[in-house]
């Protein structure tokens, strides 16, 4: 799995929102200075998490982006599918519409179980718990693991 730049600023930009204390909109220069986010390529992500009901905007001298709905209910896939589509796919297509036949009969339920686990967590994962620094207790046992961090 591959986390491309835009979902990776988008939910950079989202947990900066949901850090911010008061209710007030964070401006989008405040947000890309804060994560090291190129500007430009910030406002389209904003706009898309604006259409997508992430965040919600407001013009003018107290204008900036705040989030939509509280931390908690907003996971970490919301954030990715907004920006990017489907969390996995092969080939730009999601499993449940692939075929394979022979040998490569079973790549379709290994896709499914892929899709499957990386759902658990991406979903399983708020803003807030990320804000947090506090992720869900099964999530963070994943990283206790000594290969996780290795390369293969």
């Amino acid at each position: 799995m591959r986390i491309s730049a835009r979902a990776d600023y988008a939910v950079r930009a989202a947990l900066q929102l949901a850090a911010s204390r008061d209710d007030a909109p964070l401006k989008t220069e405040a947000i890309a200075g804060a994560q090291d986010i190129p500007h430009k390529f910030l406002e389209g992500i904003l706009n898309d998490m604006r259409r997508g009901g992430l965040v919600l905007s407001r013009r003018g001298g107290n204008g900036g982006y705040r989030l939509a709905r509280p931390a908690e209910s907003i996971s970490i896939a919301d954030v990715i599918r907004v920006v990017d589509g489907p969390l996995v796919s092969v080939r730009g297509v999601r499993p449940p519409d692939l075929s394979y036949s022979g040998p490569a009969q079973s790549l379709l339920p290994l896709w499914i179980a892929l899709r499957s686990n990386v759902r658990e967590i991406l979903e399983g994962v708020s803003l807030a718990d990320v804000a947090a620094a506090e992720l869900p207790a099964d999530v963070a046992a994943l990283t206790d693991v000594p290969d996780a961090w290795m390369n293969p």
